[in-house]
């Protein structure tokens, strides 16, 4: 009797010391576990630890005892969810287990397993990543073998709904590219294919109105994932709020699950989906669906889609809702210009950068409405006058700015109508007359835009001062912030036109200009620190100020 006493009690007390042990705030956060959490409990019959890593790096080294699942083996096509609950149930998942998730650190395999396991259902309070991968446990002293784990015991999990709310299809996903005030397309790809120097498939670039905020971003040097208030920081530059609904995509929807899983389950936003079918989907749709290189094509015209939305049917019809600028002297815009334009020169804008109620006063009389686009003409595409007109449209607050990317001769040249008639701003002056309405400019002026004093302005992330003029400046003009030199005509073509989306990154990673910066362009002349202003915006840099006078 007292020897069965006795062995009862020692099962129960090896039971006891194999339980899960509890976590510290260090060692689980949210849906991580640290190395320290897992080494403790790697032993324990009910944690079942998986690398998600390709099978050949499995191979080569792993966590002993860990299941390998080889994302690639079946993530490519649609399962359905009786397929999954039959690999979920091979991989040894059960009921009530716990579940933690690891590769090599610092990637989206582990991620893209965690979302196959909640969305087809298992408790996200049972699955985990481990916070640095492979890496940061060999780094800790874990312990790791190359001899193939036993096969697991087969898991009795059953899928049952799957969770529709995270994921996201095309109609909807489609809808939502057109939609980014409401809507944050992530593209968690690199730079390289987003700027279209690498194609992923047919078409070169990303989904439009997407923003870059690639898988690398998310981890440290050390590949864990940074903290919740950094990747919460991070999305807030970028312009991604939580009250959007956020869709991260990808090529093939394996990346994707990085931003998802980072943004969801360590930043705590609210309405996060994955688009599992990603590029591959949207390029093979029979629509052609576009896409773009420069993360604001918008900022560029060209000159048949201004003659389009600008021939005189559509004045007469009042569905224009374009100000066309024309930024030449008095002198050239008599002797030829485009249909319909106002004559501001770049002078103007110029002499009144720092008095935006005098410019405002200016527009009104040359006709320019604050609540149409503003498309700049110039004697060369995107020269000076151009940028200036731009910065100066963009500080009073101009709904939407954009440049012709050709001259006016080069208008002429394809065969666009020019005219030498002054265009009438107001009433009709004979019942032929098209005219462009009379209206109050109304100027709401946006700060840090344009800045005298550095010290005024504080953004998310440290000053970074970029000289645009032929020569570098000599030190930063608040003493300590790092300078670099980008001169602005390394970032055009001969004419006039802003270089290939995926040169000016190329450029401008090969200078050092960090993505996550408060940028300010400096030169002697503004319109050499403007033209690098409306670069940076162009490439989709969400924090960029202009300090003239600064070389």
């Amino acid at each position: 009797m007292l020897k069965a006493f006795r062995h009862g009690w020692l099962v129960a007390l090896t039971l006891a010391l194999t339980l899960i042990q509890p976590a510290t705030a260090q060692d689980v956060r949210g849906n991580l576990v640290s190395v320290a959490w897992l080494q403790k409990n790697l032993a324990n019959a009910d944690l079942v630890v998986i690398d998600a890593s390709p099978a050949q790096l499995h191979a080569k080294l792993h966590i002993p005892g860990a299941v390998n699942i080889d994302v690639f083996s079946f993530g490519a096509t649609e399962q359905t969810p009786a397929q999954m609950e039959q690999r979920f149930q091979a991989w040894g998942i059960s009921a009530g287990k716990k579940v933690v998730i690891y590769d090599e650190g610092a990637t989206f395999f582990a991620t893209r397993l965690f979302f196959d396991l909640y969305y087809h259902g298992f408790p996200a309070s049972d699955v985990f990543i481990l916070d640095g991968g492979l890496a940061k446990w060999q780094e800790t002293g874990g312990a790791v073998t190359k001899e193939p784990s036993p096969a697991p015991s087969k898991g009795n999990f059953r899928v049952g709904k799957v969770n529709n709310s995270v994921r996201v299809r095309l109609p909807e996903f489609l809808v939502a590219s057109g939609a980014p005030a409401g809507n944050a397309l992530v593209e968690a790809l690199e730079p390289g294919y987003y700027f279209g120097e690498t194609k992923f498939f047919d078409r070169a670039g990303h989904v439009p109105n997407a923003i870059l905020f690639s898988t690398a971003d998310f981890f440290s040097a050390d590949k864990t994932f940074k903290s919740p208030e950094e990747i919460r920081r991070m999305a807030t530059y970028l312009g991604i709020r939580p009250e959007q609904q956020i869709h991260s995509y990808c090529g093939g929807g394996v990346a994707a699950s990085a931003p998802f899983f980072a943004l969801k389950f360590i930043a705590n936003y609210p309405k996060v989906k994955l688009y599992k079918e990603s590029q591959l989907e949207w390029l093979r749709d029979e629509r052609s669906l576009p896409t773009w290189t420069y993360s604001a094509p918008y900022l560029r015209r060209e000159p048949a889609w201004l003659n389009g939305w600008s021939n005189p049917m559509m004045r007469m019809y009042g569905v224009t809702n374009v100000s066309i600028v024309d930024v030449r002297s008095a002198e050239a815009f008599k002797l030829g210009h485009v249909p319909f334009a106002l004559n501001v020169p770049a002078d103007v804008f110029k002499a009144h950068l720092d008095n935006p109620e005098k410019l405002a006063e200016i527009l009104t009389a040359a006709g320019v409405n604050s609540a149409e686009e503003a498309v700049i003409v110039s004697e060369k595409g995107l020269n000076e006058g151009a940028a200036l007109a731009f910065l100066a449209l963009e500080r009073v607050g101009h709904k939407k700015v954009s440049v012709l990317m050709d001259s006016v001769d080069e208008w002429g040249l394809r065969g666009f109508p020019l005219t030498k008639e002054p265009t009438i701003v107001g009433a009709r002056k004979s019942p032929k007359d098209i005219v462009v309405p009379a209206t109050v400019y109304r100027a709401s002026l946006r700060p840090g835009v344009l800045i005298k004093d550095v010290s005024t302005t504080k953004g998310q992330y440290s000053k970074v001062f970029v000289a645009a003029g032929k020569q570098p400046i000599a030190g930063a003009p608040d003493g300590t912030s790092k300078v670099l030199h980008v001169p602005y005509t390394d970032l055009l073509n001969a004419d006039g036109t802003p270089k290939a989306a995926k040169d000016l990154w190329n450029i401008l990673t090969k200078a050092g200009v960090p993505r996550f910066a408060e940028i300010i362009s400096v030169a002697d002349e503004p319109g050499e620190a403007a033209i690098n202003y409306y670069i940076f915006k162009l490439m989709g840099y969400p924090d960029v100020k202009v300090m003239a006078g600064a070389g």
